[in-house]
């Protein structure tokens, strides 16, 4: 009896659900233009802005201290919940992305441009945190997944929007790029100052959410990324994780992760250089995988259902590695951009089955709590896009941006194998 009554209660909730409306806050916009500058703008502007007047080993890494603030997202959430600064850390943080942005592209030392990249994507980072908190702080839990839902929207619709202003602007017109970068900045932040309100309410336990992240990889600033952080306690119970096959999943993460931190730290590099695509078109064809990307979440999301999340994974990468193999098999045979763009879009689409599988299988093998080990999850995808891109610019220093795509083909590669060792519990697999 209260199985069914319970059938009619959600079938009257589905029925009568809010309009799409009812879950967008006016201060999304500011996700919206923090997608556009950090999965964006940044992405394709600071490796081409580095190399034009240095080395790809320092490309490698200022696109690494880009991707290192992010393992700094728990101390946001530490100074939003002791001293109540929602507003400020998210209008400050634009701010400190805007100002940072704005002294990149007059510099010309590569250490000072680390320095930069660090600051200027930690306010992006300190933004992105605080945006869960609005959410699960002010709104009841059964409204968090959807809300969540639509934020990871915004800021993948962002990515596109920014993907297409460097596509627009070309390799010619960077330091334009970097102007409108610090803009979309400055607007956010204004938007922050006036619509968002620091929660009364301090944040609860959160729990493993399901909602899966709307963006492309490669980069570790998007908001779900920084839902869940790692606990310093799950770090002391080392041996409670080495033992299950937890850590064996991470490792292999950890591999293929890395591999295609290196690619994509490099991107724009490797097409120029590689098969003569310019940026323009190479920022094209990114927004439009990025676009199509987002509409295959809730085909993978089914597809897991259907054949479990260890056998997503598992077959996404090998999708992956081959496409990686295929565009560095054809990187000294002049074939046109149209099949390499094609390519390059299904490594892109690859992520939206690799992402929504990947949480679920590291929440099914984790002998703790869920939120815990997706929290040590994102600080292991942290690292290797950390790992990627300083690998992958020494890599190209040393043997070409060819070897750049062999390397990402190898990494993800062993990172599909690595699934065939994995002895999840029944649920994991199917």
């Amino acid at each position: 009896m209260s199985e069914q009554s319970s059938f009619e209660s959600t079938s009257h909730q589905s029925s009568t659900s809010p309009s799409w409306r009812a879950w967008i806050e006016p201060w999304y916009a500011v996700y919206t233009l923090l997608g556009a500058v950090s999965a964006g703008l940044l992405p394709i502007l600071i490796p081409l802005f580095v190399h034009q007047q240095g080395t790809a080993a320092e490309v490698g890494l200022v696109m690494a201290a880009l991707n290192a603030s992010g393992l700094l997202a728990p101390l946001w959430s530490w100074l939003a919940d002791r001293y109540r600064w929602h507003r400020q850390i998210i209008a400050g943080g634009m701010a400190l992305t805007a100002i940072g942005t704005t002294i990149f592209m007059f510099v010309t030392n590569a250490v000072l441009w680390a320095v930069i990249a660090l600051l200027l994507n930690l306010g992006a980072i300190a933004a992105a945190t605080i945006a869960n908190l609005l959410i699960i702080e002010r709104f009841p839990r059964t409204e968090w997944d959807e809300r969540l839902g639509w934020l990871q929207t915004a800021y993948g619709g962002g990515q596109v929007f920014g993907l297409l202003i460097t596509a627009f602007l070309g390799q010619a017109n960077l330091r334009i790029g970097f102007g409108i970068t610090a803009l979309c900045c400055f607007i956010g932040m204004g938007i922050a100052w006036r619509f968002v309100r620091t929660p009364s309410a301090a944040r609860p336990t959160i729990p493993l959410l399901r909602h899966h992240p709307k963006h492309t990889d490669g980069m570790f600033s998007s908001p779900y990324q920084l839902l869940h952080h790692l606990n310093p306690t799950l770090i002391c119970n080392r041996n409670g994780i080495l033992t299950t096959p937890l850590s064996v999943w991470l490792g292999v993460w950890l591999l293929a992760a890395s591999g295609a931190g290196a690619f994509f730290a490099l991107y724009p590099i490797v097409m120029q250089q590689v098969f003569s695509i310019a940026p323009s078109v190479a920022a094209g064809g990114f927004a439009v995988a990025a676009a199509l990307g987002l509409l295959l979440y809730a085909p993978a999301g089914d597809l897991m259902h259907r054949i479990g999340p260890l056998a997503v994974v598992r077959y996404a990468l090998i999708v992956r590695a081959g496409a990686c193999a295929l565009l560095w098999l054809i990187g000294n045979v002049s074939v046109g951009f149209v099949p390499v763009i094609t390519i390059f879009i299904i490594i892109v689409l690859s992520w939206s089955f690799i992402s929504v599988s990947a949480t679920d299988l590291t929440a099914l093998l984790s002998p703790v709590e869920g939120g815990e080990s997706i929290g040590l999850f994102n600080a292991i995808s942290a690292l290797a896009n950390i790992i990627g891109a300083s690998l992958g610019g020494w890599i190209a220093v040393q043997f070409g941006y060819p070897a750049v795509i062999a390397w990402a083909a190898l990494g993800v590669a062993c990172g599909a194998a690595g699934t065939y060792i994995l002895r999840p519990p029944p649920q994991a697999a199917s």
